[in-house]
């Protein structure tokens, strides 16, 4: 298939992107609202995946270059980002629209999680989408540095979220290409708020304990 990925130059972009390269044929679009960002950083990740000995389909362009035609398109751009990154390639929008991304704020006591109005980044999402694109909220939970090492290996799980069963089905399928990544069905979105209220949790955790930089999640 292939997948975009709209700020596919940031830190959860690049570690999908390396990892879908590394692990899967799909072919991997970056996105940037800057097309000469997006190819500098998609020759970046070639260049990574060749001294691995690792042949892949990379390619960088501007935002609504790479989502025309693709078959998923993720939205790994900040929450704050996401409905005008929306708006902004909704005419390109044909395949399942996917985010991982959570609202959180910081304090003294480190971060919490900061939900939109409608109760989860994910429902913003769908409220943004065209009514004909089908959204679904998958990857929330993933330490992005972490991801991006292929020289780590992991066992983590990913909680799906969507509306739209055959979405979830083939979201579910990609992540679970990824080496070391379940995907697990978490129902509609009126679930994703508890899904991506775990993300702050994770990271304030890393931050106070020592040993458990690059926290992920395993349901056992």
């Amino acid at each position: 298939m292939d997948i975009a990925l709209l700020g596919g130059t940031g830190d959860i972009g690049e570690g999908l992107a390396l990892r879908l390269a590394y692990d899967t044929n799909h072919a991997v679009r970056i996105g940037s609202r800057e097309a000469s960002k997006a190819e500098a950083k998609a020759e970046e990740y070639l260049n990574e995946l060749d001294s691995r000995g690792t042949e892949a389909a990379v390619s960088g362009h501007a935002n609504s270059e790479a989502t025309a035609g693709a078959d998923v398109v993720v939205l790994a751009v900040p929450a704050y980002h996401l409905s005008d990154t929306i708006e902004a390639v909704a005419d390109e929008l044909t395949g399942v629209l996917v985010t991982p991304a959570v609202g959180m704020k910081r304090d003294d006591d480190g971060l919490s999680y900061n939900p939109p109005g409608v109760g989860s980044v994910t429902a913003l999402a769908r409220d943004a989408a065209p009514d004909d694109v089908p959204v679904v909220g998958a990857f929330h939970n993933l330490p992005a540095g972490r991801l991006a090492d292929l020289d780590a290996t992991f066992e983590w799980d990913t909680v799906v979220v969507g509306d739209d069963a055959d979405a979830k089905d083939l979201v579910m399928d990609v992540a679970e290409g990824i080496a070391g990544l379940r995907a697990l069905d978490g129902g509609g979105i009126g679930n994703a708020g508890e899904v991506e209220a775990v993300t702050p949790l994770l990271v304030n955790l890393a931050s106070e304990n020592d040993g458990l930089h690059g926290l992920g999640v395993r349901f056992q």
